[in-house]
């Protein structure tokens, strides 16, 4: 179990330095310079000389090599510079914007979640296997969906048409009403396809009989034995979506209006501050990284064969 762990953590250590090395690039390649943008010309009124100090201060006059290694050694304790456009550590912004971010990202999850285990259990149903054909096909469709066009055709039908949800000075709870579903319900049908898929497998198991024969019901042996089994293999698929639902978060929370990392990324492309936006892209690959990295942790824990060395089936 040590070395299943050192291995999953060296992996997720490589898998952030990467990102964080491939954003840098990606970032430096941008034309123009942030400094320039922000302050040549603007009404500061500020001279050469006072601009050619500021990029002194903030780096930009290094070699590409030494900015790197600069920005990676700040970045290991958690100091990303100061933004161009606010003058405030990044470290300050990321942490004011963050946990709505978190909070969005987090409720659509459950939301979505809660849809696909609703619609597997409905297609155990003999009157509702209609919904096993229908999600052979659907989830390609929707998880190809952009966000962006999904929140808009959203905001299109249920505020300006039907008039169920205001996007003009709407409540606290209101507000997050259509950005849920915009991220939730793409996200539920990809995990709604693996799980029928799963029960259908596990439902083909030999203790299924078993269990029946002993007297359990069919909707209990499904609740009690199918569906924990079936839940195992859809967390790969799960973490791995979850991925997904922050960049879906970012793009979400700049069609609504939200406060949080999509609005701070949108001002930050704008500008081209790229500290933060370094910050940004290495925040989001370390959620993704952190969410896979429990999921393969958990699996030891939920399957008694990988804690016993076997390999799953595959």
């Amino acid at each position: 179990m040590t070395g299943y762990l050192v291995q999953r953590i060296g992996q997720a250590v490589v898998v952030l330095w990467a990102a964080f090395t491939v954003a840098f690039i990606l970032l430096q390649m941008m034309p123009g310079d942030a400094v320039l943008i922000r302050f040549l010309g603007s009404d500061f009124g500020l001279s050469p000389e006072q601009i050619a100090q500021l990029r002194v201060v903030y780096g930009a006059d290094a070699p590409v090599w030494q900015q790197y290694l600069a920005t990676l050694g700040n970045a290991l304790f958690g100091n990303f510079g100061f933004s161009v456009v606010s003058g405030t550590p990044v470290t300050q912004e990321i942490l004011t914007n963050l946990p709505p971010t978190l909070r969005l990202a987090g409720i659509s999850f459950a939301v979505a979640v809660l849809l696909a285990l609703g619609t597997a259990l409905l297609a155990t149903l003999p009157r509702f296997h209609w919904l096993r054909d229908l999600f052979q096909a659907l989830p390609g469709l929707m998880i190809s969906v952009p966000v962006f066009w999904l929140a808009i055709v959203l905001i299109q039908i249920f505020s300006f048409k039907l008039g169920w949800v205001s996007v003009i000075n709407p409540g606290p709870v209101e507000r997050m009403i259509l950005p849920i579903i915009a991220i939730a319900v793409p996200i539920s049908a990809p995990l709604a396809q693996i799980l029928i898929r799963n029960i259908d497998q596990v439902s083909t198991s030999g203790f299924v009989p078993v269990a029946r024969a002993k007297g359990a019901s069919r909707s209990f042996a499904i609740l009690r034995h199918v569906i924990p089994n079936a839940l195992l293999p859809t967390l790969t698929i799960a973490g791995v979506l979850f991925g997904e639902l922050v960049a879906g978060a970012v793009v979400t929370e700049t069609v609504f209006g939200l406060n949080g990392l999509g609005r701070l990324a949108e001002r930050s492309v704008r500008f081209q501050d790229a500290a933060v936006l370094q910050a940004v892209v290495l925040i989001a690959a370390a959620g993704f990284v952190i969410v896979n990295l429990i999921v393969d942790l958990l699996y030891p824990i939920l399957d008694p064969r990988l804690r016993a060395g076997r390999r799953l089936p595959a």
